[in-house]
Parts: C-alpha cells; sequence; structure tokens
C-alpha cells in the first residue's frame, strides 16, 4: 500500500506543508505574536511567536500526517482498506492544515475572521464526507467503529457502520447548518461528539446481545 502510494503520500503532505509557503511571502506583514488557539466564543486565548506559528504548526500537521499514513499501512488487514477510503485519510491533514491555517493568517493580518464558525464548517465537512464513506468500510484495526463487537462479527461491523453513516452525515450537517447560521457552542459540540461516538457502541454491542439471544433459543 505504502509503494503504490507514494507520488499520493507525497502530494498530500506537500499540500499539508504549503502554509509555510504562504506564511514565507506574508512574513513581513504578519506580526511576532500570532493567535494561533481561540476560545469557544471565536475570540483569541493563546498566542505563538510567529516562526513557530509559520513552520511549526504545518510541519507538526506534516508529522501527524506520516504518522497516520504509516498506521493505516502497517495495519493487519490492510488489504480491506480500499484504495478511495486510504485516499480520504491522505486528505484529512491537508485539509485541516489549509483551512485552519488559511483563518489563522487573516486573523494576523486583521481580517475578521470568526474562527468558531471557521472551524464548525470544518468539522461539518468532515463529519459528512467521513460518514458518506464509512457504510463502504470494511473490518479493519485502523479506521471506523473499531470495537471487539464489530471486530469479532463482520454482519456487526457492517450494520454499526451503516447506521453510524447516517448518523455521522446528520451531525455534519447540524454542524453545517449551527455554523452558518452563527449558533455553534460548545454545548452542542459535545453533545454531537458524544452523539457519533457513543451511539453506535450501544447499537454493537445491542446487536451483537441480540445475536447471542437467537443463538441460544436455537
Amino acid at each position: 500500500m505504502l509503494r503504490n502510494n507514494r507520488g499520493y503520500i507525497l502530494v498530500t503532505a506537500l499540500v499539508t506543508a504549503l502554509p509555510i509557503l504562504v506564511g514565507v511571502i506574508l512574513w513581513n506583514r504578519l506580526p511576532d505574536t500570532i493567535a494561533t488557539h481561540f476560545d469557544s466564543n471565536g475570540a483569541a486565548d493563546g498566542w505563538s511567536g510567529k516562526g513557530f506559528a509559520v513552520f511549526g504548526l504545518p510541519l507538526l500537521l506534516v508529522g501527524i500526517h506520516l504518522l497516520c499514513t504509516v498506521v493505516t499501512t502497517l495495519d493487519p488487514r490492510r488489504r480491506n482498506i480500499q484504495k478511495k477510503l486510504f485516499h480520504l485519510v491522505l486528505w484529512i491533514c491537508p485539509a485541516i492544515s489549509v483551512f485552519v491555517m488559511s483563518g489563522i493568517y487573516l486573523y494576523a493580518l486583521g481580517v475578521p475572521v470568526d474562527m468558531t464558525r471557521l472551524a464548525g464548517i470544518l468539522v461539518g465537512l468532515l463529519f459528512v464526507i467521513i460518514g458518506n464513506y464509512l457504510p463502504k468500510c470494511r473490518q479493519n484495526y485502523t479506521i471506523g467503529i473499531r470495537i471487539p463487537w464489530t471486530l469479532d462479527d463482520p454482519e456487526n461491523w457492517n450494520k454499526t457502520h451503516r447506521m453510524a453513516g447516517w448518523l455521522w452525515m446528520g451531525a455534519g450537517v447540524v454542524f453545517l447548518v449551527l455554523s452558518l447560521l452563527g449558533h455553534m457552542n460548545f454545548p452542542v459540540v459535545v453533545m454531537l461528539v458524544l452523539a457519533v461516538s457513543a451511539v453506535p457502541a450501544v447499537y454493537s454491542y445491542l446487536y451483537a446481545l441480540n445475536r447471542e439471544t437467537k443463538k441460544g433459543r436455537s
């Protein structure tokens, strides 16, 4: 998998690092201290030196990108990871890097940017895209809802991921709508994240329990 996708991995790594080039071009216009963290209301509450903001953050994401790539290619069931799904994994860090660093640069240049809305739109898009792919995901140890009941039973895996796909897409749409309307807040984020995490796990457990009950009766 790694050898067959070297070009794709290189391109996505370069896109992840692209904000460095943008930062170098804007270097003289950027302040020495740049806001790199924002609270739930979109107000800056954490700052970094210009060097770390321009070079450190994108390089950190490049490192995460390469780590995710290696971990995915070492999966014992990597043959079950379809090419399109692997490519989706490769584009997550580049999307985050370009999206987030664009907001950070604009904010640093004095352009009014609602970082809460920007983050909500990014998360919403990721939820919708990932939710669309979840039902197509076959059993593996890296991507998907990897809990004992899904990993032990292919049917449980398929049923759980089909349900989770709709749930993730629905949560993504809610993120997008609330973000565009400017109503995104921390309690909503927590509720949605808990829902897409807990509901599939509970569904998978109940599905496994039901199958065990049926086997016991037969």
